[in-house]
């Protein structure tokens, strides 16, 4: 029997005022604590397999404001694969390349093996309104001014309490997951330790209008660096750090002494003027020791919070829940293969890890002026624009595309199992992404001809959570697919099995019946 109730109902996005939000205590499948864009794409990936899913949000309105700016590669790819990147290409700047640690020379993404060769600039508000417009038309159940204060954890549910307006109130879940961001509240209930480092540097962020905007993306020396980004509404953001500054404790600075600042470091303050926001942000490092913890779970800035070189938190964010979505609602229908669930931590708390040590490197970088540090971005720098394969090594990681998750049994498996599958051309004119949409499993055939049924169709009979079997030509030209004959790839893109065998008919029986379980 399936762990959590499922429905097809509609979303009900609501205020604590109205009656469904004052609803007595009912009990649902999965609940989210955060109802910002991690937690708002979580809910779709549940919905997407029709898990009941209930998100708890403690703000009664969306942030107006955007930390977050950009749109990685690899979070196109996801967005894709359900069918909803249009919308952000449309709204979106599109920068075919990627900075690291504010060099002045900057990684070519355009070289990446992606549809999606560039970082999208995109705020953060517009990404969370189109993810939040998707969740309301897929049936999520969205709650504000709604804040967990407490669990506790049962042999077969967790109970969250909750505070709202109208009182407290007690729901009772299969499974809790806390994308709560950095300080979360279900992190510290449940007993999960976040080891780290606290913020030793601090830089500052504005949005404002520029009179006068640089032709470079940005400007470095012994007094500081100034990093300048168009916004698709016209103004720019100004992100930065002065030696004189970069140690002294966290205060939003004015308009006024942002233009000296930046006039320090750049020799010109930009015709800087119109402030729409000004923060502030730290290096604090930190990573949760566990991402699951029975039946409560953690993804985005609950799990891992960093300094945001590159703007890469929201995207791993959104990686996470895509790993996570589809495990835990094959895990409540009670169709995952052992120990499925568990490898939501095995994979991903890697990555977080991964993504610490980047942003601290870089972070180490943009904050220290001495001479031998001047010297060492000098020397990055032109290693980045003069050897193409350490410039294409550094853009691979910063657009999220090299992330090679660990296989179960590693000597018998094809190197690229655990790697993102890229966008495969299959016959009929298609790609590989679109496949994806339904959320199932893909098993692709590369011997089949154009206009013939494959013969691994079969194994597509009578299995859960869904396998769909498409032909695809070989695809040779890239070196590593060389001789592969067939693959399973996941609802997350990410690649299952492969096979070089000339006859993949039993590699793929077996590889099938290892992953997807019988109806």
């Amino acid at each position: 029997m399936p762990e959590g109730a499922r429905t097809a109902a509609r979303t009900t996005t609501a205020h604590a005022t109205t009656a469904h939000a004052t609803a007595p205590d009912t009990a649902h499948g999965v609940v989210i604590a955060g109802g910002g864009p991690v937690g708002l794409w979580l809910a779709c990936e549940l919905r997407l397999h029709g898990v009941d899913v209930t998100v708890l949000e403690t703000r009664a309105e969306p942030d107006p404001h955007s930390r977050a700016l950009t749109v990685h590669p690899r979070t196109l790819e996801l967005l894709a694969a359900r069918g909803l990147v249009e919308p952000f290409l449309a709204e979106g700047l599109r920068v075919p390349s990627g900075h690291f640690a504010a060099l002045t020379t900057r990684m070519d993404f355009s070289r990446l093996d992606t549809p999606y060769p560039f970082t999208l600039v995109l705020p953060q508000v517009r990404t969370e309104e189109l993810i939040a417009a998707h969740a309301e038309a897929v049936g999520v159940r969205l709650l504000r001014e709604h804040r967990v204060t407490g669990l506790t954890q049962h042999d077969g549910a967790v109970a969250v309490e909750v505070d709202t307006p109208a009182g407290h109130r007690r729901l009772r879940a299969a499974y809790l997951v806390g994308c709560d961001g950095s300080r979360s509240t279900v992190r510290t209930a449940a007993g999960i330790g976040f080891p780290g480092t606290a913020a030793t540097r601090w830089a500052w962020m504005a949005d404002v209008t520029l009179d006068a905007p640089p032709a470079a993306h940005s400007t470095s020396n012994e007094h500081g660096t100034v990093m300048v980004f168009s916004l698709p509404d016209g103004q720019h953001r100004v992100v930065g750090n002065d030696a004189h500054s970069v140690q002294e404790p966290p205060e939003a600075p004015t308009i006024e002494e942002l233009r000296t600042r930046v006039r320090r470091i750049a020799g010109t303050d930009l015709g800087m003027r119109d402030p729409r926001w000004i923060s502030v942000f730290g290096n604090a490092t930190r990573q949760a020791e566990h991402y699951r913890h029975g039946r409560v779970l953690l993804a985005g800035d609950a799990a891992h919070t960093h300094f945001p070189a590159g703007g890469p938190g929201l995207n791993v964010g959104l990686q996470d829940a895509g790993n996570l979505g589809w495990k835990l609602a094959q895990t409540l229908a009670g169709t995952a293969p052992d120990g499925l669930l568990d490898s939501y931590h095995t994979e991903r708390h890697p990555v977080g890890a991964e993504l610490l040590r980047s942003t601290s490197a870089q972070s180490g970088l943009m904050t220290s002026y001495t001479p031998e540090s001047l010297a060492m971005r000098e020397l990055l720098g032109e290693l980045i624009g003069g050897v193409p394969e350490f410039s294409d090594a550094l853009a691979l990681r910063a657009a999220g595309l090299a992330v090679d998750y660990p296989t179960a049994e590693p000597s018998g498996a094809h190197p690229l199992t655990g790697t993102r599958a890229p966008d495969l051309a299959v016959h009929g004119g298609g790609t590989l992404l679109p496949l994806l949409r339904p959320g199932r499993y893909v098993l692709l055939d590369l011997t089949a001809a154009p206009d013939a049924p494959s013969p691994l169709a079969p194994l597509a009979h009578d299995v859960t959570p869904g396998l769909d079997v498409h032909t695809a030509p070989p695809a040779g030209h890239r070196p590593a697919w060389s001789g592969v004959t067939a693959a399973l790839v996941r609802p997350d893109g990410h690649l299952a099995w492969l096979s070089t065998d000339a006859d993949p008919r039993e590699a793929a029986r077996a590889a099938v019946a290892a992953t997807l379980a019988r109806r």
